[in-house]
C-alpha cells in the first residue's frame, strides 16, 4: 500500500478520551491504542543515531546556494522540497523532492525547506524522525519508523548534507519579519501561506526563473550523474530486447515493465513514463498506455530513461525492427530520421542558437519527405517560418534542456534558453522523428502507421559535444547486430 497523504480521524482515543486529530496521519480502520500499549510501545528500543559520510554533492551544492545568494543580494530565499501527493483516497504517490531544492541541498525528504539568509547563510527546516518518547514512530503512516521506514535525524541530514538543519516547526518564526523574502510557489502550500506574495507580481517569478537558469550549465558532478543514468538506461533498452521471445508474447507492458525493474534496481525510479509504442503507437508522441501487441513485421519505438538515485535523468528514445530486421521502406525511412539526427548533433557546439540543431534538421527532413512526395510546396517554402507545412510529419522541436528534469530549467527565460546562445556544459537531447499517422490519407498507404524517432543526450563541449548515450547503437546496421546479439 502506498503511503497516506491526509488524514482522517483515528477509531482510537487519546490520554483525555478525545479522537486522535486527523494531523497525526492515522486511518479510521486503524486500531484503538490503549494506554497500556502506548507505554509499552516506547520503551526498549536501540535510538542510536548512525555516522553518516558527507554526501558528495555537498560541495558543489554549498556552491550553487552562493551564486544564488550573490544574485539577490540582501534577500531572504526560500525553496521548499513539497511533500506527498495523494494517488487516491488513503495513498500517495511515492515522494520525490523538489527539483530546484535538490539542486540547492542535495536533501530528499519530504516537506524540508531551504532558507538561503541575507547573509548567504543557509538552514535546512527539515522534518526528521521522531523519537520514541511519542505514539509517532508506531502509529502514524506517513512518517512513522514503523509504516514509512526511519527518517533521517537531524544530526544524520547535516552530517550528509553539510549543512544546518533545524526542525521544520521553526520555520514560521524563521521567516517572520520585515527582510525582503523571495519563495519558490507553487512546490508547498503552506510554505506559500507563511509569506505573503509581494506586491510586484514578478517577485517571485523573477526567482523561479533564476533558479531554473542556475541547471543550464552543468557542473562536473551533473555530467557524472547524468552519465550514470544514461549508462542504466542503456543496460534496460537491453534488458527488453534479451527478452523479446516474452515481449512478442505480452506486448508492450512487458517492455515497460522490464524497463522498470532496471531503473528501480540501480537508480532511484524512472525519469519520466515510458514510452512503449508498437506499430502505429510510434505516432502519438507521449503514448503511455503501452498496452498494444507487438507484432513481428512492425516498429517498436522505445523513449526510455532512468532516474538516477541522485535524481538526474536520462532521456534516450530508439525505435526497432521487431523481427530483427528492418524492411526496405523501414530501414529508407530510419535512415532518413538518422542523418536528420546526425545532421543536428554536428550543428551542435558553443556560440550556435540554440535551434540551430533543430533547423539542421529540419531541413534534412523537408527534404526527405520532398523525395516522398509529399510537400505541397517547395522545399524552400515549406522550411520559412510562415509555412511549416513539413510540421505535418514530424511535429515537435529536436531538442530540450536535461538534468533533475527530463525537460530541464522550463522557467528559464527564452533569452537564455530557447532563443540564446549554447554554452559549454549545457545537455540536450536531439530527438528529431517522423509519423506517418495511420488516417493520413495524404501519405501512401504503405507509410501510414509508422512512426520513427531517434534520441540521445548530448553535452556541449569546448568544440563540440559528446553524445552521453552512445552505448546504445544508432545506425540501422548497427541496431540489427545489436538485436542480433541479444535476441
Amino acid at each position: 500500500m502506498l503511503r497516506r497523504s491526509g488524514a482522517a480521524y483515528d477509531s482510537g482515543m487519546n490520554d483525555e478520551g478525545a479522537p486522535i486529530p486527523a494531523d497525526d496521519h492515522t486511518e479510521s480502520h486503524d486500531q484503538k491504542v490503549p494506554e497500556a500499549w502506548s507505554n509499552f510501545m516506547r520503551e526498549g528500543w536501540d535510538d542510536r543515531e548512525a555516522e553518516v559520510p558527507e554526501h558528495p554533492i555537498t560541495p558543489w551544492a554549498a556552491a550553487r546556494r552562493s551564486r544564488l545568494a550573490e544574485i539577490f543580494p540582501g534577500e531572504r530565499l526560500v525553496v521548499p522540497a513539497g511533500t506527498y501527493k495523494t494517488r487516491a483516497n488513503d495513498t500517495d504517490y511515492r515522494f520525490r523532492a523538489d527539483t530546484a531544492h535538490v539542486h540547492l541541498t542535495g536533501n530528499q525528504t519530504s516537506d524540508a525547506v531551504v532558507v538561503i539568509e541575507p547573509d548567504g547563510s543557509s538552514v535546512l527546516y527539515a522534518r526528521p524522525r521522531s523519537g520514541r518518547d511519542t505514539d509517532e514512530f508506531f502509529r502514524d503512516r506517513q512518517y512513522g519508523a514503523l509504516w514509512a521506514g526511519a527518517r533521517p535525524s537531524a544530526r544524520e541530514l547535516s552530517d550528509s548534507l553539510g549543512m544546518e538543519v533545524r526542525h521544520v516547526d521553526q520555520l514560521d518564526s524563521a521567516l517572520a519579519g520585515n527582510t525582503p523574502t523571495r519563495v519558490l510557489r507553487g512546490v508547498s502550500s503552506e510554505v506559500d501561506k507563511l509569506v505573503a506574495p509581494s506586491d510586484d507580481a514578478a517577485w517571485d517569478g523573477e526567482f523561479a526563473k533564476t533558479l531554473s537558469e542556475l541547471r543550464l550549465i552543468k557542473d562536473e558532478w551533473e555530467l557524472k550523474e547524468l552519465q550514470e543514468a544514461c549508462d542504466i538506461t542503456v543496460r534496460g533498452f537491453t534488458d527488453a530486447v534479451r527478452e523479446w521471445d516474452q515481449v512478442l508474447k505480452h506486448g508492450e507492458r512487458w517492455i515497460e515493465g522490464t524497463f522498470y525493474r532496471r531503473a528501480r534496481a540501480e537508480g532511484n525510479d524512472l525519469g519520466y513514463d515510458s514510452i512503449v509504442g508498437g506499430g502505429s503507437h510510434a505516432t502519438t508522441l507521449h503514448w503511455i498506455d503501452n498496452n498494444g501487441p507487438i507484432v513481428p513485421g512492425e516498429m517498436v519505438l522505445l523513449d526510455m530513461g532512468v532516474e538516477g538515485n541522485n535524481l538526474y535523468t536520462a532521456d534516450i528514445t530508439r525505435t526497432l525492427p521487431i523481427s530483427g530486421k528492418f524492411t526496405s521502406l523501414q530501414r529508407n525511412l530510419y535512415e532518413l530520421v538518422y542523418n536528420a539526427q546526425q545532421t543536428a548533433i554536428e550543428a551542435i557546439r558553443p556560440g550556435v542558437t540554440f535551434r540551430a540543431g533543430h533547423f539542421a534538421a529540419m531541413e534534412v527532413i523537408a527534404h526527405g519527405l520532398n523525395d516522398l512526395g509529399l510537400l505541397p510546396v517547395s522545399v524552400d517554402e515549406a522550411l520559412s517560418e510562415d509555412n511549416k507545412t513539413y510540421s505535418r510529419w514530424t511535429l515537435h522541436g529536436v531538442s530540450h534542456m536535461l538534468g533533475l528534469d527530463v525537460h530541464d530549467c522550463a522557467s528559464a527565460s527564452p533569452e537564455a534558453y530557447v532563443e540564446g546562445p549554447i554554452q559549454e556544459g549545457m545537455v540536450l537531447t536531439v530527438e528529431p522523428g517522423l509519423y506517418f499517422q495511420k488516417e493520413d490519407k495524404l501519405v501512401p498507404e504503405e507509410l501510414r502507421g509508422i512512426g520513427i524517432r531517434i534520441e540521445d543526450d548530448i553535452v556541449v563541449t569546448k568544440d563540440g559535444s559528446i553524445n552521453l548515450s552512445a552505448g546504445l547503437p544508432r545506425t540501422a546496421d548497427d541496431v540489427e547486430a545489436w538485436m542480433g546479439q541479444h535476441l
